[in-house]
């Protein structure tokens, strides 16, 4: 059960690395970025080698959307479905932490090149980096949502981890940072 959950979380933090930050890289970088054909390739292939990497061994869900519809459709069983759920949704909240503190893209304005287009320059958290997270579900109707009362899950994870992060350096610090990475040097 702990290499399912361990494949999982990694799946899910491989999914933000490649797609979401592919996706961001297209918004900074407009006229020389990668486009929506970029980011719709960088998604596909961060799917692809992470399901033949890790699908033997979880089954390459990666996303809670898709751990639900299998469950819905009986294909997964209900005892999996919260700890599958559970660790994609800690693998976001990493990939989240990987995005606020430490990915950024540096560009040689003169040559029009990326200064850092490699993993070996591209730094992502690792284990001294990421407190320990415990990931729970408060159960919520909320009609306003929409007629059902549900909400989504998979987003949720990610894409409050920059707010969050940047609300608390400026609780702890008065100084607000508007650009990603946080970094030190932007709070001197």
């Amino acid at each position: 059960m702990t290499s399912k959950l361990t494949a999982e979380f990694l799946g899910t933090f491989w999914l933000v690395l490649g797609g979401c930050g592919s996706a961001v890289l297209a918004a900074a970088f407009p006229d020389v970025g990668i486009g929506l054909l970029g980011v719709s390739l960088a998604f596909g292939l961060t799917v692809v080698t992470g399901a033949y990497a890790l699908g033997p061994i979880s089954g390459g869900h990666f996303n809670p959307a898709v751990s639900v519809g299998l469950w819905a459709g009986g294909r997964f069983p209900a005892a999996l479905l919260v700890p599958y759920v559970g660790a994609q949704v800690i693998g976001g909240i990493v990939g989240g932490l990987g995005q606020v503190l430490f990915e950024e893209t540096v560009m040689d304005h003169r040559m029009g090149r990326f200064v850092n287009a490699n993993l070996g320059e591209y730094h992502v958290p690792v284990n001294a980096d990421v407190p320990s997270i415990h990931s729970f579900f408060v159960e919520e109707r909320d009609d306003h949502v929409n007629p059902l009362g549900t909400k989504g899950i998979g987003e949720l994870a990610y894409v409050g981890v920059a707010a969050a992060v940047a609300n608390a350096v400026f609780h702890a610090t008065g100084k607000r940072i508007r650009r990603l990475p946080i970094t030190l040097d932007k709070l001197l």
